[in-house]
């Protein structure tokens, strides 16, 4: 007898203060599930298309987009291109999507809806988001069962922080009861300074194991990748920032999230 497929767990990457790694963390990690033999999506819902471009793809030249599967129900597979991992590819038209959604029966839910004829393709689909809690971050989180906050060590905002609970908590109460953060991600730290450790132990007294024991220093790789059109885990597979996601995959796998 046939066992059923396992659905595909959905991970979200957020945060709605910009600069804190959230799509070199999504890419990354995304690859390093694909290293351990998972099969992966990547879906960039910012407009900036940052995910899209950092596998070599130029928003530009695309006829069609994650746009067209949220604002007209395009299904999903028509935008998706295979690079290191699979990809759901983002445009700036991706920026008039709240307004064109906002009239959208359900609209809260139309991500969710386009997964559901591949839910079963993946083990993991990882969503970038935009820095904002708006329609686009809220159709992801909808769509979740887990979020990653990625955290930038030099000036931490805890205020961001509350801001997405709030969000979360509106979201479980009204559209997805199940999503909950897998973890707090410390990114973009300078271990030798003082700040960064402090920043550190705030974390920690806030928010406790939540708090990966992973940490993504500071590399010139994390600029120089993106630019090859390639994860750090191909450009550099030895290098400290590869061996930090690769560390942070085994860290979200023992966790027993498959």
């Amino acid at each position: 007898m046939n066992s059923t497929p396992k659905k595909a767990k959905v991970i979200v990457f957020a945060n709605q203060k910009g600069g804190v790694a959230k799509t070199t963390t999504t890419l990354n990690l995304a690859v390093a599930f694909a290293e351990s033999g998972y099969r992966v999506l990547c879906v960039d819902m910012d407009p900036q298309g940052n995910l899209t471009m950092s596998q070599g793809i130029d928003p530009d030249g695309l006829k069609q987009s994650m746009f067209d599967v949220l604002v007209h129900d395009l299904p999903i597979v028509d935008v998706i291109q295979k690079r290191e991992i699979d990809i759901a590819c983002a445009s700036i038209d991706l920026a008039g999507a709240e307004i064109a959604m906002s009239m959208k029966i359900g609209r809260e839910r139309s991500l969710e809806k386009a997964f559901r004829p591949i839910i079963n393709d993946y083990d993991f689909i990882c969503i970038d988001t935009p820095p904002s809690l708006g329609l686009l971050t809220i159709n992801a989180l909808t769509a979740a069962s887990k979020v990653i906050v990625p955290v930038q060590c030099e000036y931490l905002s805890m205020r961001g922080l509350i801001q997405l609970q709030n969000t979360l908590h509106m979201i479980r109460e009204n559209l997805n009861p199940d999503v909950e953060i897998e973890g707090i991600l410390p990114t973009l730290m300078d271990s030798r300074t003082l700040h960064a450790k402090e920043a550190i132990e705030i974390l920690e007294e806030n928010f406790g194991d939540r708090v990966f024991a992973s940490r993504i220093k500071k590399t010139v790789r994390f600029a120089e990748a993106p630019v090859k059109g390639m994860s750090v885990l191909k450009y550099e597979p030895d290098g400290m920032a590869a061996r930090s996601y690769r560390d942070l995959a085994k860290e979200v796998l023992s966790h027993g999230i498959r």
